[in-house]
C-alpha cells in the first residue's frame, strides 16, 4: 500500500481539490471539521504513585526516562514488543470494576492522561520517534495521511480542524449508571464542537470518527437535544463503525489480540484486553447478530445472545456483572433510540475476510487459538454491523460509501477511500455555500 505523496493517485486527489480550495477561501471558509479516533487510535500518557504495586523488580523502575512530572507514555510505547516489558504494559493498562461504585478505575497507583485534546497532533501516529524513521508508514502511523490531505485542502490544525482524544480503554454505560471517564469525555467532545462552530463564524461543525470513535459521537448526539444536533453539528461521517460490535472481539476476550503489533504473545495482553470497558461495548450487539452461533466448542455453542455465559466459559466471570448490568441494555437500544437529525454518511471496507465464526475444537482449556470461519466485512467488523444504521434508519438520511478490498485501518491511509473521504467533506463544504 502506497501513501507516499508523490504518488499518482494522491496527485490526481490534489488537483481535484485546488478548486475546491479556491471558492470555500473566497466564500468565507470551510465548516470546521473535528477528528474523532478509533481504540488505539491516540497516545496516553502514564505516571506512578506511591500505590502503585509491581509485578516485578523491572517494573518498579521501568521506564527509567520520564518527562516532567514523572509522565512517560504508556500507548504506544515500543518496548511493549519484549515480553518483559509486555508484562509491565499490561498491568498498567488494566482496567478494575468496582461494583460498589459501579464504575471502572485504573489500576491503583497508575495516574493516565490524554494529550493535546483539541488538536490533531496525538492522532498524527503513536510514537513520534518511530514515525520519523518510517516516515507515516508501519504500526505507527494512524491519521497522519488523513490530517496532510485535509490540510492540503485548506484546514488548519487549531483553527478549522481539532482532534478529540481520549482514554479508549473506557466506554459508556446505559443511562442510570455512573461512567465517570466516558461521560466527561462526551462533555469535553460537545463542548470542542460548540467552541469550533462559535470560533468560525458561528458554522456548524463536520464530525469525523473512526472505528469505536463513532460509537461516542453517535452516543453525543442522541443524547444531546434535536435543537443542539442541529445548531452545531452539520455531518457527521463515520469510517468502519462497529455499530453492533464485532465477532474479532469474542476472539480477542478468548485468545486476545495483538492488533497487529508484531512478537507480542496474545495471552499477556490478553487481560488488560478484557478489562476494558470498551472491549464489553464492542462484543456482538444481539439485535443484530442474533441467535446463528458465533463462536463453537464441543460443549457449547455462543450467539449473541449467550455473552454472559461465553464471558463466563472463558474464565472471565468479573466481566458478566458490568457486562449484563451496564453494556447489555446500553448496545440494545440501538433499535430503539430515536435517530439523530443529522445527515451521516458510512465510509466502509468490504470483500475483506472478517471473522464470522469462531471454532475451538478443545474447548477454551488450552488456550489455542481458534479456527476461524470467515464472512464478509473490512477484516474487523461484519458487513452487517457496519450497515447497521443503514438497515435500522432506513428512513434517515444515512448514505453508505463501500470501498472495496479495503481493511478496517486502511480506510485512513488508503488512496481511495481518501478520496472519497475527502469527496465527501468537499460535497458537505460546497452544498453549504450553494445555500447561502
Amino acid at each position: 500500500m502506497n501513501t507516499g505523496t508523490s504518488s499518482p493517485a494522491l496527485l490526481l486527489l490534489a488537483i481535484m481539490i485546488l478548486p475546491y480550495q479556491a471558492t470555500a477561501a473566497g466564500a468565507g471558509g470551510l465548516h470546521p471539521l473535528v477528528l474523532v479516533p478509533g481504540a488505539g487510535g491516540n497516545q496516553l500518557e502514564a505516571r506512578l504513585t506511591a500505590g502503585y504495586q509491581p509485578s516485578s523488580l523491572i517494573c518498579s523502575f521501568y521506564p527509567v526516562l520520564k518527562q516532567k512530572g514523572g509522565w512517560f507514555r504508556l500507548w504506544f510505547d515500543p518496548t511493549v514488543l519484549l515480553s518483559t516489558f509486555t508484562r509491565c504494559f499490561s498491568e498498567r493498562m488494566m482496567l478494575h470494576y468496582d461494583k460498589e461504585s459501579d464504575d471502572f478505575r485504573n489500576t491503583p497507583g497508575v495516574e493516565t492522561r490524554v494529550c493535546n485534546f483539541g488538536s490533531t497532533e496525538s492522532l498524527l501516529c503513536l510514537d513520534p520517534s518511530l514515525n520519523q524513521v518510517w516516515k507515516n508508514r508501519g504500526i505507527t502511523a494512524y491519521m497522519a495521511p488523513l490530517v496532510n490531505t485535509l490540510e492540503e485542502m485548506g484546514y488548519v490544525d487549531g483553527e478549522t480542524l481539532f482532534g478529540a482524544p481520549y482514554d479508549f480503554r473506557y466506554g459508556l454505560a446505559a443511562e442510570g449508571h455512573p461512567c465517570r471517564v466516558g461521560s466527561k469525555y462526551l462533555s469535553d467532545l460537545k463542548a470542542l464542537i460548540e467552541k469550533a462552530s462559535t470560533d468560525n463564524d458561528r458554522k456548524p461543525v463536520i464530525i469525523l470518527s473512526h472505528s469505536l470513535g463513532g460509537l461516542f459521537v453517535l452516543q453525543l448526539l442522541t443524547r444531546s437535544s434535536p435543537s443542539w444536533a442541529r445548531q452545531f453539528v452539520k455531518h457527521f461521517i463515520a469510517l468502519s463503525a462497529p455499530w453492533a460490535g464485532a465477532v474479532d472481539e469474542m476472539l480477542t476476550f478468548a485468545s486476545g489480540n495483538t492488533l497487529g503489533v508484531p512478537l507480542v504473545d496474545p495471552l499477556l495482553v490478553r487481560g488488560e484486553q478484557r478489562s476494558a470497558e470498551s472491549n464489553l461495548w464492542l462484543l456482538p450487539n444481539p439485535k443484530l447478530f442474533g441467535r446463528r452461533p458465533l463462536v463453537v466448542t464441543p460443549n457449547a455453542n455462543y450467539s449473541a445472545f449467550e455473552i454472559e455465559e461465553f464471558l463466563d466459559g472463558i474464565g472471565y466471570p468479573e466481566g458478566v456483572y458490568p457486562y449484563r448490568t451496564r453494556i447489555k441494555p446500553l448496545v440494545e437500544e440501538i433499535d430503539t433510540v430515536e435517530p439523530p437529525p443529522v445527515p451521516i454518511t458510512c465510509v466502509i471496507g468490504t470483500g475483506v475476510d472478517t471473522a464470522e465464526v469462531l471454532v475451538f475444537e478443545n474447548g477454551f482449556g488450552d488456550d489455542r487459538r481458534p479456527d476461524v470461519v470467515y464472512g464478509d466485512g473490512d477484516g474487523t467488523v461484519n458487513l452487517e454491523s457496519l450497515l447497521a444504521l443503514e438497515t435500522l434508519w432506513s428512513n434517515q438520511s444515512v448514505k453508505v460509501i463501500r470501498v472495496s478490498g479495503i481493511s478496517h485501518t486502511s480506510v485512513l491511509t488508503d488512496e481511495t477511500s481518501i478520496r472519497e473521504i475527502v469527496g465527501e467533506i468537499s460535497s458537505v463544504n460546497s452544498y453549504a455555500l450553494s445555500e447561502k
